[in-house]
């Protein structure tokens, strides 16, 4: 075999997407190259905007073999595995948490590859330790602080697992489809409280006179892009948060990715009142964001997660998982799913101090996991009836 040679690409546009499909992602989305693409070229990840593109790439004999999309942070924001309690300490005794190494896809709390290899490569858990080493030794050539892989996929968990790297998880609340024929069906799984107050949102919503549509990236209307793009803006906004995606994003994906794009479109008297916007890809669908210009009961449960969840029973995908956070998602038939990151903290004193942190956390996250448990939305024991 010819030796592997690594290198920086700083623009992802000047790695052939035909090179790029020749990389294992299961299908996923978030690690094509267009998704990639569209995030750089449209301005939503650059420099200006703290995320400095800094993929480690390795070639064997000048074909692309394993990839890793990793960015030079000047913050921590659009992560969603957060550290600012580990750049606060830094700042407090006097070093530099920031410029930070991250690999993850920006803006995107999606378990996922993060160390893609070739597909059909003899030796690709070789490759995989080697994107690890190379972000060893980049972090060590730039004096970074750290590094840091979030959200990674069971198959990069083996190169992860090695020191000096510290583990950390979390929860995440996803709907598995078990090959419900219905929405009544699915329904009928559930608890009886859970049941009826799903039907009664659905029920709300109906009255209200609004109906939802689901549309492919392709099949949307300019107006309903600018639409969807200023839902967007305003639910960021209305939180007090920076809208960090650019219209020109959402708009190349829709048209460089048009079957990867779900809109899930509410409409009173003909018009848009709300909108939920998914990817889709590899037997999951990926709820990301949602926005309304009215207030209307039960809306937001309909249109970002009953409609994914319908359309996941309609098309046959297996996983819908609705992004970061929220209890609240287990009374419509989500269930806790752990997560995962590794972190490189180079700093001994510093990570100690972290290693420690996350040993509690982990205790704390464990007996969270046993409280949800107790509140899980499925019927168990067969004493529920109360069917459609």
């Amino acid at each position: 075999m010819p030796p592997l040679s690594a290198r920086v690409v700083t623009d992802i546009g000047n790695v052939d997407p035909t090179d790029w499909d020749g990389l294992e992602h299961d299908g996923d989305p978030f690690v094509s190259h267009g998704f990639l693409q569209a995030l750089e070229s449209s301005g939503s990840v650059c420099p200006e905007s703290g995320w400095q593109p800094h993929h480690l790439a390795l070639y064997e004999g000048g074909r692309l073999v394993a990839f890793a999309p990793t960015y030079l942070k000047a913050h921590s924001h659009g992560e969603f595995v957060f550290d600012w309690a580990w750049a606060d300490a830094y700042q407090r005794y006097g070093h530099a948490y920031y410029p930070k190494l991250l690999t993850a896809v920006p803006y995107s709390p999606v378990p996922g590859p993060r160390l893609l290899v070739a597909a059909g490569h003899p030796d690709p858990a070789a490759l995989r330790a080697a994107l690890v080493s190379k972000a060893i030794e980049t972090c060590e050539e730039l004096n970074l602080s750290s590094w840091h892989c979030n959200f990674f996929s069971e198959t990069d968990r083996t190169a992860l697992r090695r020191d000096p790297l510290l583990a950390r998880h979390d929860w995440q609340f996803h709907w598995f489809n078990a090959g419900y024929r219905s929405f009544d069906e699915f329904l009928a799984s559930l608890r009886s409280k859970k049941r009826k107050n799903m039907r009664r949102d659905r029920r709300l919503v109906a009255d209200a006179g609004i109906r939802l549509e689901r549309r492919a990236g392709g099949e949307l209307s300019e107006a309903e892009r600018d639409f969807v793009y200023a839902c967007y803006q305003q639910t960021f906004l209305e939180h007090g948060n920076h809208p960090a995606l650019t219209a020109d994003f959402f708009n190349r994906l829709s048209t460089t990715m048009p079957e990867a794009v779900m809109v899930a479109l509410a409409l009173r008297e003909g018009r848009p009142i709300a909108m939920s916007w998914f990817l889709q890809g590899g037997g999951t669908l990926y709820g990301r964001y949602w926005g309304c210009i009215e207030q209307h009961a039960g809306l937001h449960f309909e249109t970002a997660y009953h409609q994914g969840i319908e359309h996941c029973i309609e098309r046959g995908l297996k996983v819908f998982q609705p992004g970061a956070q929220g209890e609240h998602k287990m009374s419509r038939g989500f269930v806790a799913t752990q997560t995962r990151s590794a972190h490189l903290v180079r700093d001994p004193v510093f990570r100690r101090a972290i290693a420690a942190h996350l040993e509690r956390e982990d205790d704390w996250l464990d007996q969270y996991r046993e409280e949800l448990e107790a509140h899980q939305p499925f019927r168990r024991d067969g004493t529920d009836r109360d069917r459609p």
